[in-house]
């Protein structure tokens, strides 16, 4: 497998680039779960010392996207029914907060942001750029997460975040290509009603709009990774009271 950056590193520290190079690479799903990922061949594809790759490495397993194995190595971290189920609950009640702060605190800036990325993202609904998408999608919840203004929620979020697994969610849609357009689709017009929502501080109709597009994932949760749904139900039951329906 040939690990290349999908975009310029930065100037940050070596750690974290690598770290971002293969969290897109994960994302992307050209890792998948239970996938080693090996120091050596990292090392050598990136063209770095064996150093800075070990530290991404843990600064990925601390990240939640991979796991340590003692005296086997990292890998892509496999997720029981349970763990998919327990991400979901917590993804929903962090969905909700967020929405919330986030109306209250949005700038005029990171409005334009959000509406910049949408139309980034409605060029991108074909099977082959689905990873480019998938990064994108990740992008656009991660400025709501920084809209609301909460550092420490924010970083919960990051967390919880990549403990979901959306990536295979993904490749579960890429499996069945004729779902693709659709999806996508419907995607973005869920993004732009979380937008629309956002735009009028309306506090009450983002934190719907949000729960909702959470909740077409727990569908596809169902439907393509066969999750038992009273695991799923039991989640959403938990935060239903989160969300104050509005017209």
């Amino acid at each position: 497998m040939t690990l290349m950056p999908d975009r310029e590193l930065t100037h940050k520290p070596l750690k974290e680039e690598l770290f971002d190079a293969l969290h897109r690479q994960i994302i992307a799903g050209k890792y998948g779960p239970g996938d080693w990922l090996r120091q050596e061949e990292i090392a050598s594809q990136m063209r770095v010392s064996m150093t800075p790759v070990r530290e991404a490495l843990d600064l990925l397993v601390a990240a939640g996207l991979a796991e340590r194995v003692p005296y086997r190595g990292v890998r892509v971290r496999e997720m029981s029914p349970k763990d998919v189920a327990d991400a979901y609950g917590l993804r929903l009640i962090l969905e909700a907060i967020i929405a919330r702060e986030a109306a209250n605190n949005i700038t005029l800036e990171q409005v334009s942001g959000l509406e910049h990325m949408l139309d980034e993202m409605k060029n991108h609904v074909s099977l082959n750029e689905m990873p480019l998408a998938r990064q994108l999608s990740r992008e656009f919840h991660s400025a709501l997460a920084d809209a609301s203004g909460n550092d420490l929620l924010i970083k919960l979020y990051a967390v919880v975040a990549n403990a979901f697994p959306d990536w295979l969610l993904y490749e579960a849609l890429f499996r069945k290509p004729e779902l693709v357009a659709n999806s996508m689709a419907d995607t973005n017009k869920e993004h732009i009603a979380i937008v629309s929502a956002l735009k009028k501080r309306d506090a009450d109709k983002t934190v719907q709009k949000s729960i909702e597009h959470l909740m077409e994932s727990g569908k596809w949760l169902e439907e393509y990774l066969n999750i038992p749904p009273e695991l799923l139900r039991e989640k959403e039951e938990q935060v239903s009271f989160l969300v104050r329906k509005t017209k």
